[in-house]
């Protein structure tokens, strides 16, 4: 039996993914792994995302959880469970079917091996 396809939250357009983020504050971490250093650049990097890139990811297929998952219990100290933008703090620089670059960095979304199961950030702890 094939394996299950991975869940996919696309949403309809990018507005969504901008509604449930912008509702973290930049200055509460939301989940563990995060310090407020570490989760400062990140949210900064995750709104110029959002401005800049969203819509051409969704059309590019990326998912929300491609995009912003964390594993439900233990946040980003599951980093095998985390979307792209999650662990960098890193800008966006470029994006592509299958990846997404991040400053020196690369993100693959079909990565081998990811578990599934991740939410959204915004749903961390609800």
């Amino acid at each position: 039996m094939p394996p299950s396809p991975k869940p996919k939250l696309v949403p309809a357009d990018s507005k969504l993914s901008r509604q449930g983020f912008l509702d973290l504050r930049p200055s509460v971490v939301p989940c563990p792994g995060f310090t407020l250093q570490s989760w400062g650049g990140a949210h900064e990097a995750c709104v110029d995302f959002l401005d800049r890139w969203a819509d051409q990811a969704v059309d590019l297929g990326w998912t929300t959880l491609d995009i912003f998952g964390v594993h439900p219990e233990v946040g980003t100290i599951r980093p095998d469970y985390c979307g792209a933008l999650v662990l960098s703090g890193e800008r966006v620089s470029g994006i592509e079917e299958s990846r997404i670059r991040l400053g020196n960095t690369t993100f693959y979304r079909d990565k081998p091996g990811r578990p599934s199961g991740a939410v959204p950030l915004w749903l961390f702890g609800r």
